[in-house]
C-alpha cells in the first residue's frame, strides 16, 4: 500500500500514530458544522415557534441515537471467532454445513473434488475457518497418497481391447480399472464398423499379473485383449511420436521402414523392389499372403494381420504383424507416412565427415544414394576381379546390375568414402534382414589396408544399433582375410559359420560397446521391438 494514503493508520510500538491531514480534516468538517448549526438557529428561532420547533428536532436527535445503540448491542454484526485449533474434549469433529440440496455434511478438512486445492495446506495462506454446525462423531483417518504410495512398485503395460460402441462402456472400463488402483497413463480410440479398439498404457501395481490385468478388462465386456510390457520411451504422447517419425521420414528415405514399424510397433516390414511387382504372389483362403510381387492399389491394401503399400518407386512394401491385426486408424497413419515420402521425393542427407588416414590423406565420408550410380560404376572399373569376387560372391561381370538395388534407401542405407578430388574409392552397405542387418564393404584396390573398411563398418554398425538391430553380419569367403580382421576389429562378440561354401560373420550388437559413433544428422531411432527385411537379390550382394 501507498504510506501517504489518508485511510491508513500505521501503528508504532503498540500505538497508533496520528495524521496531521485527517485531524485538519476534522477540524475543517467541525467549524462547517458550528457554521450550519448557526444558520439554521438564526433561520429557525427568529420566526414564529421557533424554540418549539428547536426543542423538537433535540428531542427526536437523541431518540434516534439511543434507538441505534440499542439495536446495534441486540444484534451485533461482529464476524465469529477463530476456530479451535486443539482437541475437543468431547472428542467431536466439527463439520462443515451441507450445502442446499445436500444430504449431509462434509467432514472438515474434506472437500468436494471440483474445488480444487484446500486452502491454507500447502503453506501459502492460512485455511479461513469454515461455519461451524452442531459436533459429530470423529471419522475413521483416511490414508493418503503419501510417499510412500509414491513409492510402490509398478509396472508399465500396453493394453488393447474391442469394447461396445455404446455410451457408459468406456466410463465401465476405467472403473474397473481403477477399483484394482491401475492408472490410465494415455488412451487412444481405433473405430471399427462394429465396435471400437481402445489402446491404453498403463501404470499397474507391480503385484498385479498379467492374467489378472486381462481378467479385469474381459470381466467388463473387453473381447479380443491384448498385453504387452512397456517402458519409459512409450511415454512419449502419439502426437510428439508422430511428428518425430514424419520429421525423420523427410530428412532421409531410408528412415521410412524404421518410421513404419515406430508406428506400428513390434512387426515385419518387408521391401520388394520393382522388378518383382508384375509376378503374381500364391493366393491362401482367399487372401494374398506376404509374397512379392502382389500389386496393391494405389491407396494400398489392409488385409486383417497385413498392410500393402505402395512405395514411390514402385517397390512393394509389406507389414506384416500376426500376432494383432491392423485397424483402419493404423492403416490410414501408415499410408498418410508412405505418401509424404512420396511427396518428398528422391533424396539424401547432407550430413559429411572428414578424417584423415594413417598417411595423413583426408576422406570424406557422406551418406550415398541412387544419384551415385555413376561414380560407382567408375569405382567397380578400377577395381580388380579378385575385389569383386570376394564382394558379390559371383560372375564379376554382373556386379553392376547391383548397384541400383544396393544404393536405393528403401533397402538399407549406404555410405560412400570419396577423396578430396570426388572421388569414391569405397561402399558400404547396411541392409536390413529381419531381426538381423547385413554390412558389406567395397575398398578400391589402391586404398585397401589404410583403414578405410574400419571406419565405414563401425558406422554402419553404429546406424545398426540406433535402428535397433540384434545382430550385424557379413557373408563372404573364408579368404577374404582383409574382411575377417575387419570384424574381429570392432571389439564385439563373434559367431563363425559356413553356409553353402561361404564363411557367415554374426557380431551380437551391445550399444554400449559399439566404439564409433553413427554421426548422423539427427538422433536415430529406438526400436522397441519387430524386424525389418529386405529382398536383397543375389547372396551377400
Amino acid at each position: 500500500m501507498s504510506p501517504d494514503m489518508s485511510d491508513v493508520t500505521h501503528a508504532r510500538h503498540g500505538r497508533p500514530v496520528p495524521h496531521w491531514r485527517r485531524d485538519l480534516v476534522e477540524l475543517a468538517a467541525l467549524f462547517t458544522a458550528v457554521a450550519v448549526a448557526d444558520v439554521m438557529a438564526n433561520l429557525i428561532g427568529h420566526g414564529p415557534h421557533g424554540p418549539y420547533v428547536l426543542c423538537a428536532y433535540a428531542v427526536a436527535l437523541l431518540t434516534t441515537v439511543a434507538f441505534h445503540t440499542w439495536w446495534a448491542r441486540r444484534h451485533s454484526h461482529a464476524p465469529p471467532p477463530p476456530a479451535s485449533t486443539g482437541p475437543d474434549p468431547t472428542g467431536a469433529v466439527p463439520t462443515r454445513s451441507a450445502p442446499t440440496g445436500s444430504s449431509g455434511a462434509v467432514p472438515t478438512g474434506s472437500f468436494p473434488a471440483s474445488a480444487g486445492p484446500v486452502p491454507g495446506t500447502d503453506g501459502t495462506a492460512p485455511a479461513v475457518a469454515p461455519h461451524v454446525t452442531a459436533p459429530v462423531a470423529a471419522a475413521p483417518p483416511v490414508p493418503a497418497a503419501g510417499p510412500a504410495a509414491a513409492l510402490s512398485p509398478t509396472t508399465l503395460w500396453r493394453l488393447r481391447t474391442t469394447v461396445r460402441d455404446a455410451p457408459g462402456s468406456l466410463a465401465v472400463l476405467c472403473g474397473a480399472m481403477a477399483e484394482r488402483e491401475i492408472d490410465i497413463l494415455s488412451l487412444q480410440t481405433h473405430p471399427l464398423a462394429e465396435g471400437t479398439v481402445d489402446e491404453f498404457l498403463l501404470r499397474v501395481p507391480a503385484e498385479l499379473t498379467a492374467s489378472e490385468l486381462s481378467g479385469t478388462v474381459c470381466a467388463v465386456g473387453g473381447g479380443d485383449t491384448w498385453l504387452e510390457r512397456a517402458d519409459a520411451h512409450d511415454l512419449v504422447d502419439t502426437p510428439t511420436r508422430v511428428l518425430g517419425l514424419a520429421t525423420r521420414t523427410a530428412l532421409d528415405p531410408a528412415e521410412l521402414p524404421l518410421a513404419l514399424r515406430g508406428l506400428l510397433g513390434r512387426c515385419t516390414i518387408r521391401s520388394f523392389p520393382a522388378s518383382t511387382r508384375e509376378s503374381r504372389g500364391p493366393v491362401t483362403g482367399g487372401r494374398t499372403t506376404g509374397a512379392p510381387g502382389v500389386l496393391p492399389p494405389v491407396e494400398g491394401a489392409l488385409e486383417d494381420t497385413v498392410l500393402r503399400l505402395r512405395a514411390p518407386e514402385g517397390e512393394l512394401i509389406t507389414v506384416e504383424r500376426p500376432y494383432l491385426p491392423f485397424t483402419p486408424t493404423e492403416f490410414a497413419r501408415a499410408r498418410a507416412l508412405v505418401e509424404l515420402d512420396a511427396r518428398l521425393g528422391p533424396r539424401v542427407p547432407a550430413g559429411r565427415d572428414v578424417f584423415t588416414l594413417p598417411r595423413g590423406q583426408a576422406v570424406t565420408v557422406r551418406r550415398a544414394g541412387t544419384d551415385d550410380l555413376a561414380a560407382a560404376r567408375a569405382m567397380h572399373r578400377r577395381c580388380s576381379a579378385d575385389t569383386l569376387g570376394l564382394r558379390y560372391h559371383g560372375p564379376v561381370g554382373g556386379a553392376d546390375s547391383y548397384l541400383d538395388h544396393l544404393l536405393s534407401p528403401r533397402f538399407g542405407r549406404t555410405l560412400a568414402a570419396q577423396t578430396a578430388s570426388g572421388r569414391i574409392v569405397a561402399l558400404g552397405h547396411l541392409m536390413w534382414d529381419g531381426e538381423e542387418s547385413e554390412v558389406a564393404l567395397l575398398v578400391e584396390d589402391d586404398w585397401q589396408r589404410r583403414g578405410i573398411g574400419r571406419e565405414l563398418l563401425g558406422r554402419l554398425v553404429a546406424m545398426a544399433v540406433e535402428a535397433g538391430s540384434e545382430h550385424v553380419y557379413a557373408v563372404t569367403r573364408a579368404s577374404n582375410t582383409g574382411m575377417v580382421a575387419t570384424m574381429r576389429g570392432l571389439g564385439l562378440p563373434l559367431d563363425y559359420r559356413i553356409e553353402e561354401g561361404t564363411l557367415v560373420i554374426t557380431a551380437r550388437l551391445e550399444p554400449s560397446s559399439v566404439p564409433v559413433p553413427a554421426r548422423l544428422p539427427y538422433p536415430g531411432p529406438r526400436r522397441r521391438g519387430g524386424s525389418f527385411a529386405a529382398d536383397r537379390g543375389p547372396s551377400g550382394a
